[in-house]
C-alpha cells in the first residue's frame, strides 16, 4: 500500500510537471508566435489559450502512456476524466461567457452588461443543446446532462470548424506561397506610403497641439475677474467679446476633433497598408529561397488537385455516385502494393 500511494504521488506530480511546461509552452507560442506583431493587454485571453493547450496536450500525453504502458490505469482514467471535464468547462461556460462579456461591453447603449453578456451565454447554450437534435446522441445508458452529451456536441462543432479551416487552407496556401499571386512591390511604394503616413501623424499632432492651445485660452477667458460689472457700458462691451471668442473657439474645437478623427482613421488604413506591403516584400523574397520554390511547387500540385476534387464532387452529386475509397488512400493502397511487391521480389531473389 505504501509503494502503491508512492507510486501515485510520482505519477501525479509528473502530470503536474508536464503541464506547467504545456502552459509555458502555450504561453510563449501565444506570444512569440501567434501574436508577435500584436500587442495584447488582456492576461485572461493568453491564460485561457495557456491552459487549454496545456489540458490538449495532456490529453495526447495520456493517450502515449496508454500505448506505452506508463503509470497506472486507474491513475490514468482519473487523469483523464479531470482533463475532459476541465475542458468541457472552458469550451461551454467560461469561453462563451467571457465573449459575450467582451462583445457587450462594446454596445454602450445597455445598462445591465452583465444580464445582457448572461442573456447571450444562454442562448449560447440553448443553441449548443439543439445542436445534438438532428444527431442520434441521447442514449439510454447516459443521461441527459452527462459528459457523452457534451462531448458529442463539442465533437459536431470542432469536425465542422476543421473542416472550414481545412478548405481555407487549402485556397489560402496556394495564394500565400505560390509565385503566381504574389503582386511585384517597389521600395518606392512603401517609402511613399510611409512618408504620407508620417505626414498624417505630424498633422494629428499639430492639431491636438491647437486643441490644448485653444483649450487653455477658453479657460483664461472664462476665468476672468468676477468683480467687474458685465453690465457696464464699457466691460459690458469687452465682455461680449471675449464671449464671441469663446463661442467661435468651441466651434472650433469641434472641427478639429472631427479633423482628428478623420485623420486617425486614414493614419490606420494607411499603417496597415505599409504593414501589408512589407509582408508582400517578404513573400517575395521568401519565394526566392529553396523551401519557397518547393512550397511553390506543392502549392501548384495542391491547386490542381482541388480542381480535380472539386469536378469529382460535381460528377457525384449530379449522377448520386457513392465513393467507396478516396484518392488519397487509393494512391497509398497502389504505393504499399507496389513496395510489397518489390519487397517479396528482393527477399525471393536474395534467398536463392
Amino acid at each position: 500500500a505504501v509503494l502503491y500511494d508512492m507510486g501515485v504521488i510520482v505519477n501525479s506530480l509528473l502530470m503536474f510537471s508536464t503541464q506547467i511546461l504545456f502552459f509555458g509552452f502555450g504561453w510563449l507560442f501565444f506570444m512569440r508566435q501567434l501574436f508577435k506583431n500584436y500587442e495584447v493587454r488582456n492576461a485572461m485571453v493568453q491564460l485561457v489559450f495557456s491552459v487549454m493547450f496545456a489540458l490538449s496536450c495532456t490529453l495526447f500525453e495520456l493517450i502515449i502512456f496508454e500505448i506505452v504502458g506508463i503509470m497506472d490505469s486507474s491513475l490514468r482514467y482519473f487523469q483523464w476524466q479531470m482533463n475532459l471535464y476541465l475542458i468541457l468547462t472552458l469550451l461551454i461556460f467560461l469561453v462563451p461567457l467571457y465573449t459575450s462579456h467582451q462583445l457587450v461591453l462594446t454596445i454602450r447603449m445597455f445598462q445591465s452588461r452583465r444580464w445582457l453578456s448572461l442573456a447571450i451565454w444562454l442562448l449560447f447554450v440553448y443553441l449548443f443543446w439543439r445542436l445534438g437534435d438532428p444527431f442520434p446522441m441521447l442514449s439510454p445508458r447516459h443521461g441527459i446532462f452527462s459528459i457523452e452529451q457534451a462531448i458529442s456536441r463539442v465533437g459536431v462543432v470542432g469536425v465542422t470548424v476543421m473542416a472550414v479551416l481545412s478548405g481555407f487552407g487549402a485556397v489560402n496556401a496556394p495564394y500565400t506561397y505560390m509565385a503566381y499571386f504574389m503582386r511585384d512591390v517597389k521600395d518606392s511604394d512603401i517609402q511613399t506610403l510611409e512618408r504620407r503616413l508620417m505626414q498624417t501623424m505630424d498633422m494629428i499632432i499639430s492639431k491636438k497641439k491647437r486643441i490644448v492651445i485653444m483649450e487653455k485660452q477658453s479657460l483664461k477667458y472664462s476665468g476672468s475677474s468676477p468683480g467687474v460689472s458685465r453690465n457696464s457700458s464699457g466691460m459690458g462691451r469687452v465682455w461680449g467679446m471675449f464671449s464671441g471668442i469663446v463661442s467661435n473657439g468651441g466651434e472650433t474645437l469641434t472641427l478639429l476633433h472631427q479633423e482628428i478623427s478623420a485623420l486617425e482613421e486614414l493614419s490606420r488604413q494607411l499603417f496597415l497598408e505599409v504593414v501589408d506591403l512589407h509582408g508582400v516584400k517578404e513573400r517575395i523574397a521568401y519565394s526566392k529561397t529553396l523551401k519557397g520554390r518547393y512550397f511553390d511547387l506543392v502549392g501548384h500540385f495542391f491547386s490542381v488537385y482541388c480542381v480535380y476534387k472539386i469536378f469529382m464532387c460535381t460528377i457525384n452529386i449530379i449522377f448520386d455516385r457513392v465513393g467507396k475509397v478516396d484518392p488519397v488512400t487509393r494512391g497509398f493502397e497502389i504505393a504499399g502494393r507496389w513496395t510489397f511487391c518489390y519487397v517479396t521480389s528482393i527477399l525471393m531473389i536474395s534467398s536463392l
